[in-house]
């Protein structure tokens, strides 16, 4: 098994939601290569380094995994800097909360 982590822009979270089943999605801020912008408010210039960020979690089995990830690079992809990263990381073994049982090598 894989985990598949995502930092994607907040606007692409409902097609992904919709191309995959199973997942976590969780409201983050941070930068890259954008570090981040200035904006006016009332008049007074300030800066913003973090960015609103959202990431997306699965696990899903070794076969899939490619698929996985094209089919979330294919949704966010804007072509602009700030599109975001994809991150797959092996998961060993995993456990239900509800009955204990544990899943995994």
């Amino acid at each position: 098994m894989q985990l598949i982590k995502s930092i994607v822009r907040p606007e692409k979270v409902d097609p992904i939601t919709e191309a995959l089943s199973r997942l976590t999605v969780t409201e983050v801020r941070g930068h890259g290569q954008q570090k981040g912008h200035t904006a006016v408010y009332r008049g007074k210039e300030y800066s913003i380094s973090l960015l609103p960020k959202m990431q997306i979690e699965t696990v899903v089995p070794d076969d899939i995994v490619d698929e996985v990830v094209r089919a979330i690079i294919a949704v966010a992809k804007t072509g602009q800097i700030g599109d975001g990263r994809v991150f797959v990381s092996p998961v060993s073994v995993t456990y239900k909360i509800r009955t204990g049982e544990r899943e995994g090598v």
